[in-house]
């Protein structure tokens, strides 16, 4: 049985819904997380695969395969991953930044974004808290997921910056922030299952994208923020990874390692 990390993030519904409503799934277990835990788990062997930070696998490129074809990506703006400031961006140098726990890849993006494009230093504090309590320590903080796009809805009377927009500006390239991740003990004890499964995931993608009204319709993010609003969404987002999304992970890697977030820029191994 496949060991599939499942992150409940309204980014991530069209590919499950469809995987769930088009295939058996009998030999796959789905393990639910945000992606900081499902990092982890993946990185100890208890899940077999999953959705992960790309800053997972330049982490640990010896532990990892990439699935083919497959990603969470934003050609341009991504509208879940935000920066909700006091002060205008061009301000922040020298400022402290609250940081979502809940992902590695978008809190190493802004500080790539901050020091290469802006020239800023800047302090780091991770926080649990809301929106409003961390302003009232930080002069911005980042969010993710399904809590940025709440608070992106409202008029909070905040500068807000999408992350994905910015890396566009500064690079011209995708921004990839979840890379389909697949242990290399589960391609060696798992390859038949492995394949199989990427096969469905891409057939899966495939029937999404003829789909999405249909599965909005029944899921219940639509409930929060509205079905034509999660479609349009769904439409933001880029679940390809094209010689362009790889090259975007490239640079995305260069800078980490650059500024010794990662210890060298990995190679690329795609599951074949």
């Amino acid at each position: 049985m496949l060991r599939i990390g499942h992150i409940e993030y309204a980014n991530c519904t069209p590919i499950f819904a469809s995987l769930l409503n088009n295939f058996s799934c009998a030999n796959y277990q789905f393990v639910k997380g945000v992606p900081s835990r499902l990092n982890s788990m993946l990185r100890r062997g208890e899940i077999d695969l999953s959705p992960s930070s790309s800053i997972e696998y330049g982490k640990f490129p010896a532990k990892y395969y990439l699935l083919p074809n497959l990603s969470i990506s934003a050609v341009g703006p991504v509208k879940s991953v935000l920066l909700f400031s006091r002060l205008p961006i061009e301000e922040l140098n020298n400022q402290t930044i609250g940081l979502t726990t809940d992902s590695d890849t978008s809190v190493n993006l802004l500080k790539i974004i901050l020091r290469k494009n802006y020239g800023f230093v800047n302090r780091f504090e991770h926080s649990t808290f809301s929106l409003q309590e961390a302003l009232n320590s930080f002069s911005a903080i980042l969010l993710i997921g399904d809590a940025a796009l709440r608070e992106g809805m409202r008029d909070n009377g905040l500068h807000v910056y999408d992350m994905g927009d910015l890396w566009d500006r500064f690079t011209g390239l995708p921004f990839v922030f979840a890379l389909w991740i697949v242990t290399r003990e589960a391609v060696e004890g798992k390859e038949a299952e492995v394949r199989s499964l990427c096969n469905e995931l891409l057939e899966a993608k495939r029937l999404a994208y003829d789909s999405y009204e249909e599965i909005a319709a029944g899921c219940q993010e639509q409930g929060w923020i509205g079905r034509e609003a999660l479609v349009d969404y769904w439409r933001t987002i880029s679940y390809e990874l094209t010689p362009r999304h790889v090259e975007g992970v490239k640079t995305f890697f260069r800078y980490a390692a650059d500024m010794g977030i990662l210890a060298d820029e990995p190679d690329i191994h795609i599951f074949s």
